[in-house]
């Protein structure tokens, strides 16, 4: 699987490149002596600092679909993809700080299912791990295809052995240093992302004459497709009707969607992100951790979101002379430009990002930028193959397979996991091969698994009459009639199969994206209702059993002797009130 490169690398560029895997490698050489215990292994001992977990909770997010997903919607959606930031995970973000940090990290459970299983029982915290580990999978697959295809187009690497080599790293630096290796590397990966995409946007923007110059060229694409002139670059003016914006949703589907069931259902309930909090030294630290991380999260629209914007109009070159500015129109198999169901060209979003690195950084910076890229689909792989083999081996082969081993014994088997997990996202990453997008695919694979599961999390802290029964049999509902709905809903100007209508097609989404945040909402509310019913009819557990597991029956954390600056709501109402004017400003 080769192609004819876009690019060569320069020597300084492969000298860039090689530095870096050393310095990932080094890290968990020198870690490798402290992984004594599964605890240091999997949950770094809980003993690192704040401002380490912080970076960690939003470096953890920053793999492949943050990078180049993010940088894809803002090709395909414009300023609109902010969403995804200031109202899909910034008040999340703030609300597993003040609320949900005190169970985690409170109750002691090893991971998100565990904490299942102390509230509720043990076939609901089965469901939820089952379910967990599938998705962790999917998602570093995603980062491993997105890699192996940037690397393929740009430098015309063997897509195979591409996946191979960056699964061989990622394998050993988690292997020798457990969950501290992948926290340090995340932290490694933050900066370098942020260096290295910072002179992009700036190169972008003088290229196309500042943002008034964007906004003048993005608007004759909106027009062209039939949009209002601002549809790209405002991000609520045209949200009251869903054939107004380019995503193709009502402002309700956007907050109810994505606003809250797919942002509070990921940031939450995700262990991938909350096993980063719940390696900090102190329960303060731990609900400081999504707070500090929600400062950087909330300004990484500009870094992500513009390159997109930009490509999509800073030029028409493409070897095929087919696309939309630097974004080039997806290849089917024989090589010929890939059509929708309406005859269209489909563009090739994924690309929008590293067609902007290879137009404008010269020989160095190339390098700088494509290790960024490298770090960012990393550090998306080792986040999820962490929380893979943390949940695989306490939630499903200590509790079902092997009970009663010995620490050693799990310490051993955490590191099998590691490498089957390794295995399993690379088969996982040939199925990302569908999507133009693959922000389109996680956020769908998000509908399934968080939505219904933020449900049970929410009536289970909240609600201290919900039961077992009642959380599994919501589970279970919640995510059939995820199934369901995708199954009889379609985008426009796609074929039914993994995208839906694999039941029949019902109804017709405007995109893939509102009909995955209706897929959300649809899952949520069932699970929601299902619960609740459920629970009514059978017998809840008695309150002393729920002490520090239900908000009502546990006491609050209190932070009266920290200076203000300190406390956890100080930094959440600074949080709140930036994102708020952010809103505001690109109104």
């Amino acid at each position: 699987m080769a192609s004819n490169p876009v690019t060569h690398l320069a020597p300084i560029d492969y000298a860039v490149m090689a530095v870096y895997f050393a310095a990932v490698l080094g890290v968990g050489w020198s870690l490798r002596r402290g992984m004594r215990t599964s605890t240091d292994f999997f949950l770094s001992g809980r003993s690192l600092s704040p401002w380490i977990t912080g970076v960690a909770f939003i470096s953890a997010n920053l793999g492949a679909q943050e990078v180049i997903g993010m940088g894809a919607s803002g090709a395909k959606y414009g300023i609109a993809t902010s969403h995804f930031y200031w109202i899909g995970a910034i008040p999340a973000m703030v609300f597993v700080g003040l609320f949900m940090m005190p169970f985690y990290y409170g109750s002691r459970a090893r991971s998100v299912p565990e904490y299942l299983r102390l509230r509720f029982d043990e076939k609901t915290r089965t469901l939820n791990a089952v379910s967990f580990a599938v998705m962790t999978i999917f998602s570093s697959g995603v980062s491993m295809y997105a890699m192996g295809k940037l690397l393929n187009l740009l430098l015309g690497w063997n897509f195979d052995v591409s996946i191979l080599v960056a699964a061989v790293i990622v394998l050993a630096y988690v292997l020798l240093g457990g969950l501290t290796s992948a926290i340090y590397n995340e932290v490694l990966q933050f900066f370098l992302i942020v260096f290295g995409f910072a002179p992009l946007v700036a190169l972008g923007l003088h290229a196309v004459g500042g943002w008034d110059g964007l906004t003048a060229r993005l608007a004759e694409v909106a027009t062209t497709r039939g949009l209002p002139a601002n549809a790209y670059t405002s991000s609520w003016a045209n949200m009251g009707d869903a054939a107004r914006n380019p995503i193709g949703v009502e402002w309700f589907g956007l907050v109810m969607g994505l606003g809250f069931v797919l942002s509070f259902g990921y940031w939450c309930t995700d262990f991938l992100v909350v096993q980063r909090a719940m390696a900090a030294d102190s329960m303060t630290a731990a609900r400081r951790t999504p707070l500090i991380a929600a400062v950087p999260k909330m300004l990484f629209p500009f870094l992500v979101i513009l390159p997109g914007m930009i490509a999509l109009v800073l030029g028409a070159e493409h070897a095929t002379g087919i696309g939309q500015g630097l974004v080039p129109a997806k290849l089917a198999a024989g090589g010929a430009p890939l059509l929708d169901g309406s005859g269209r060209v489909v563009l090739d979003y994924d690309l929008a990002t590293p067609m902007m690195l290879v137009r404008l950084f010269p020989a160095g910076m190339l390098g700088l930028g494509l290790t960024a890229l490298l770090a960012s689909f990393m550090s998306g792989m080792a986040g999820n193959v962490t929380a893979f083999n943390t949940v695989w081996t306490y939630d499903i082969y200590q509790s079902h397979i092997r009970r009663g081993a010995s620490d050693a014994h799990y310490l051993w088997m955490g590191r099998i996991a590691t490498v089957g997990g390794i295995l399993l996202a690379i088969a996982a990453a040939y199925v990302a091969s569908a999507f133009n997008n693959i922000m389109d695919l996680l956020q769908l694979v998000f509908a399934f698994v968080n939505a219904p599961l933020f449900a049970t999390f929410a009536l289970g802290m909240f609600w201290r009459r919900t039961t077992g029964h009642g959380a599994f049999v919501g589970l279970l509902s919640g995510t059939l009639a995820a199934a369901i709905h995708h199954g009889l809903t379609l985008p426009a100007g796609t074929h039914p199969g993994v995208k839906g209508g694999f039941l029949g097609v019902l109804h017709t989404y405007p995109s893939e994206l509102a009909q995955t945040f209706w897929t959300a909402i649809v899952a949520w509310t069932t699970c929601f209702v299902v619960t609740i019913l459920v629970s009514l009819a059978t017998r809840p557990r008695a309150p002393d059993e729920l002490r520090g597991l239900v908000y009502s029956l546990t006491p609050r954390p209190s932070d009266r002797a920290l200076p203000w600056f300190r406390r956890p709501w100080t930094l959440a109402v600074i949080v709140l009130g930036l994102t708020l004017a952010l809103n505001l400003v690109f109104f």
